[in-house]
């Protein structure tokens, strides 16, 4: 079969589709990626077919703008829900839908909606904020299916909108994204409902133990795949193919601190310093522009610019990261423990910080309250607490559980039959 593989063009997202992608095309099936020319360099180094739709979007600049204080979007990671009241939820979609997900669909899916109607997919897989591959997909009558990099907080989000909307009396009812998403639709052709928001199936990185309840009205069909490591093209230095004779501590704050958000949210040199202290040798990714400042580091700390990201995690004893979802995974992977100092209100961050730590396998203090203490006294936890370490163990073995891309190939194949027009 054909498959379309849509994402809007933000790297992070498409690296956790390519193991799908070349399961894929093992099993003998075409597979084209679309995207904004911006991701062009990433899918060919992941040595997949790529095809240019639209232009590049404008989310990081915008980004930016948020990360100073510009924009109090909605915290889709609130687990309070008498917070999430119906006005809160509704001003809060007001601004995310033109932020958020009409800035990085525009400008791609009338070319997008093109190459299906030309080149025919029987299957489109989408990222989640990628709503054109869903529009796409009707408009050339594939089948579609979402595909999540993380625990998924746009089903649980829609799930809760819906509801609060359902209690007001209609002269009041207001749905962003439906409406915006109802008009996007019916440019070519395509009338709205709640598939174009949540795909026919839902493929889930997510182990069991980390997913967050969704509302079942919404009928999200999940399949379960294992995660498999991918960070993007590299090489594997010469002190990275041996286990070192020691314990070592991995520090990765992700590259979206200092490229989107204008730097660390704790001073790094004073992160080094007290890290120094630590019975192991930090392995610390910090880009060459960010270590400007730094001066001399301890002993124990090595600085490297890039490392590939799972080999790294197969030579640590434990983990203190952003907890961005590639990096949390990954380590998880590995069965390594981790303390996660993700930003409060990022998003997914917090979330996948408190589900880490509620299954045993992490330490997650609150963001507002870490401190170079904090992170030196879970580091020690990290490397030396039995429990993590157990909590650890067991939360691989959960995630090995899970299909691997060659059984969610099969899944996906009877799925396009059974859409398949008559």
């Amino acid at each position: 079969m054909r498959v379309v593989i849509a994402a809007q063009a933000e790297r992070t997202h498409f690296l956790g589709l390519v193991p799908l992608a070349w399961a894929l095309r093992s099993a003998g099936h075409e597979v084209v990626v679309a995207s904004q020319p911006e991701l062009a360099g990433a899918v060919s180094a992941a040595g997949l077919p790529f095809a240019p739709v639209g232009r590049d979007h404008h989310f990081g600049r915008i980004s930016r703008r948020f990360a100073s204080g510009g924009l109090p979007l909605l915290d889709f990671g609130e687990e309070d829900e008498s917070r999430l009241t119906w006005r809160h939820l509704r001003d809060g979609h007001r601004q995310l839908v033109p932020f958020w997900w009409r800035m990085v669909n525009e400008p791609m899916v009338g070319d997008l909606v093109d190459l299906c109607r030309t080149w025919k997919p029987d299957l489109v897989v989408w990222e989640p904020t990628t709503f054109a591959g869903a529009v796409a997909a009707r408009a050339c009558g594939a089948a579609h299916v979402r595909f999540l990099w993380s625990v998924d907080l746009f089903a649980r989000m829609r799930g809760l909108f819906l509801g609060r909307m359902e209690e007001q009396v209609p002269e009041v009812r207001e749905d962003p994204l439906g409406e915006w998403l109802s008009g996007l639709a019916a440019r070519y052709g395509v009338e709205f409902d709640e598939e174009l928001v949540v795909g026919q199936a839902t493929v889930d990185q997510v182990p069991d133990v980390l997913r967050i309840p969704v509302d079942g009205r919404l009928g999200v069909r999940y399949l379960g795949m294992r995660f498999v490591p991918y960070n993007g093209r590299a090489v594997v230095p010469d002190w990275l193919r041996e286990r070192p004779e020691g314990r070592r501590l991995c520090l990765t704050l992700g590259t979206s601190a200092t490229d989107r958000f204008g730097g660390y949210t704790l001073p790094l040199g004073e992160v080094l310093e007290a890290l120094g202290q630590v019975d192991a040798e930090v392995v610390a990714t910090v880009p060459l522009k960010a270590r400007q400042d730094l001066g001399t580091v301890p002993s124990n700390v090595r600085l490297v610019d890039y490392v590939p990201l799972h080999a790294l995690a197969a030579t640590s004893t434990a983990t203190i990261n952003h907890g961005g979802p590639g990096t949390v995974f990954t380590m998880a992977a590995h069965a390594v423990p981790q303390v996660i100092v993700g930003r409060a209100r990022l998003f997914d961050e917090p979330v996948l910080a408190r589900r880490m730590a509620e299954a045993g396998a992490a330490v997650a203090p609150e963001p507002e309250r870490v401190d170079t203490r904090t992170l030196y006294e879970g580091a020690v936890r990290a490397l030396e607490g039995e429990s993590l370490t157990r909590g650890a163990l067991a939360l691989r073995e959960r995630m090995a559980s899970q299909h691997d891309p060659a059984a969610i190939v099969e899944c996906l194949e009877r799925h396009t039959i059974e859409r398949r027009p008559a």
